[in-house]
């Protein structure tokens, strides 16, 4: 799924593929959900534990998130996102980072914060 997600879009280095595997490899996928239609796998996303810029653990970082792009705009992408993030406040988490776009994000409550970044992003990310 995440290889076909984002095979198209140029903005991808075609890696996200390796995150999964190498999340998945250390142990470190702390929520991993599909979306299935019919049977069908057409959507995942992955939240791994991030240690913060200014040393606060508890955060989570989101991604990738893929959807097949057959079923892009569909809102499965989204869907994924919300029930990932409460699976994530049951746990306790402080919080959930990412690097995206902000106005697609945005509209799950991630907003920027000037000089807060997860270990082995610049901030400006």
């Amino acid at each position: 799924v995440t290889v076909d997600a984002f095979e198209t879009l140029a903005i991808s280095n075609h890696t996200e593929q390796f995150i999964v595997e190498a999340l998945r490899a250390a142990g470190a996928l702390t929520v991993s959900l599909v979306a299935e239609v019919d049977g069908r796998v057409v959507g995942h996303i992955a939240f791994s534990p991030v240690t913060m810029s200014d040393g606060t653990v508890g955060w989570y970082g989101l991604g990738p998130v893929s959807v097949l792009p057959a079923y892009q705009g569909m809102g499965i992408g989204g869907a994924l996102i919300v029930e990932g993030l409460a699976r994530l406040r049951k746990l306790g988490a402080r919080g959930c980072c990412l690097v995206g776009h902000p106005g697609y994000y945005g509209r799950f409550g991630f907003e920027h914060v000037d000089g807060l970044a997860y270990e082995g992003v610049p901030p400006e990310a």
